[in-house]
Formats: structure tokens, sequence, C-alpha cells
């Protein structure tokens, strides 16, 4: 069985498959083994760095497979060095919005590591790697919603986009994972027929769940759920009922059992 060619997994990872909380991820190991027999590719789609995800591509064995790097802004290669960065010009650009808006957000170059880890969670180290931004900036803004929007639109007169994930607001230059995910599987494929499965909790995964063949919502109580999204009403996307990686778990190993085995 080519399995390459059937099926391809694209999968969020704070809140879909590492626990909110905590990052574990321990109940998805025997799923990821299956995934492995089955040679499906498992392309980790993150708005972490690409110092975080080549750390956790070691982990779970995932470093022969491409990955999203910050929220769609960057792809991270096997064996590609490219050493390319457009964080500096992202935080030039949020430097010419109105001081008032521009004092309400307050993004990782702003934060020491500790303060990082202890906002995240994340150990010191972890929390180094999450500040070796290349493509984006995420942050908190802590207006109202009406300088939340104003603050949007400035950043757009600069040519940048802000999208909410699971934690923070993400500024960057608008690549999306949705389209990363086209490029990824155009080069994994060649042109050949393939089905793409997607999974994520919030909504910087929208458009990615919305792209894919198949769509999975993983719950998360940290936040509101997702609205209703194109997709539900004719069953091509669903969602968990068990949060996190136990939710990805059987969703992805429902998928398996219906498509491939």
């Amino acid at each position: 069985m080519n399995s390459m060619a059937r099926l391809i997994l694209f999968t969020d990872l704070d809140g879909t498959l590492l626990d909110h909380e905590t990052y574990a991820y321990e109940p998805a190991l025997p799923v990821l083994e299956r995934l492995k027999k089955l040679r499906v590719p498992v392309i980790l789609a993150s708005s972490k760095t690409e110092a975080e995800i080549t750390a956790l591509q070691g982990e779970l064995g995932l470093a022969v497979w491409p990955a999203i790097v910050e929220n769609g802004a960057g792809v991270l290669w096997p064996g590609s060095d490219d050493a390319g960065s457009d964080h500096g010009e992202i935080l030039a650009k949020l430097g010419l919005v109105d001081p008032a808006l521009r004092g309400k957000f307050s993004g990782f170059s702003d934060w020491s590591v500790e303060e990082l880890a202890e906002r995240t969670g994340l150990t010191l180290k972890a929390a180094a790697r999450a500040r070796q931004r290349r493509f984006s900036e995420p942050g908190v803004f802590t207006g109202t919603s009406g300088e939340r929007c104003a603050f949007v639109a400035a950043l757009q007169r600069e040519g940048l986009t802000a999208r909410m994930g699971g934690r923070f607001l993400t500024l960057s230059h608008g690549a999306t994972k949705a389209g990363r995910m086209a490029e990824i599987v155009d080069r994994l494929t060649g042109g050949e027929p393939v089905a793409t499965l997607a999974l994520g909790d919030a909504p910087n995964d929208i458009e990615m769940l919305e792209s894919a063949d198949i769509g999975v919502i993983v719950a998360n109580p940290a936040h509101e759920p997702l609205p209703i999204i194109k997709g539900e009403d004719e069953g091509r996307i669903s969602r968990t009922t068990q949060a996190g990686p136990a939710g990805w778990a059987e969703a992805v190993d429902a998928v398996l059992d219906r498509e491939m085995e």
C-alpha cells in the first residue's frame, strides 16, 4: 500500500496534539506509531518556532517530514539551512503604529525568557527556543475590543496581519497554515492524488481545517469553542469530545479505520 499517495496529516500542536496546559502528548503516541507504520506523513503546523518544532520532531520521530512554523509564516524542510528572517522588519513596522495602541500590545520580544516561561508554563529552555522568532511576533493585546480592531487595522496599513491562536495574537506578513499546506502537498506528491487530514483547536486553524479533505476540531476547554465552520454541515469537519492529545488520538484512529485499512 502506497499510503503517502492516500493521506497526509497536518496537525496543530498546543491544545491539539499537545495538552494545552502541560504540553504532554503521551495519549497520542500509539496513533503516531500507527501512522509511522502506514507511512503517513505527519506535518506539524503551529505558531511555534523552528527551534521548538525541530526539538519536538526529534522527540516524536517526525524529522523526516517538513513542518509549518510560526503560524504559516515559514516552512521547515528537512535538511534545509535557510537562515532567512523578517522578524526585525515586523518589529519595525509594529513600531510605526500609534503609541497609544502599540503600548497595549506586549509580545515575546518584550518579555524576558523568565517572563515567557511564566506566561506559558514552558521550561526556561523551551521558552528560550520560543523566543527565537524568524517570521512572526506573538503576544497579547490588553485594550478594549474597539482598540483591538483599531490596532489590527493599523497593522494592516503597515502590511502586517494579526491572527488569534489558542493563547496569543500573532503578527506576521500574512502567510497561512492553509497556504503552506497546499505548498507541502504539491511538493510531497508531485500532483498525485492525495487526501488531507487536518486537526486544530483555535481560530488560526480554521483556514487549514476548511481547506483539508477531512477536518477535525479538537475540543479545548481552555478557550471558547470555534464557531460552526464551513464543512461541518456536510460532515467533512467533525469535533472531538475529548480534549487535546486524547481527542486527537481518538479522531485520527477513526479516520485511519475508515479511510486506510
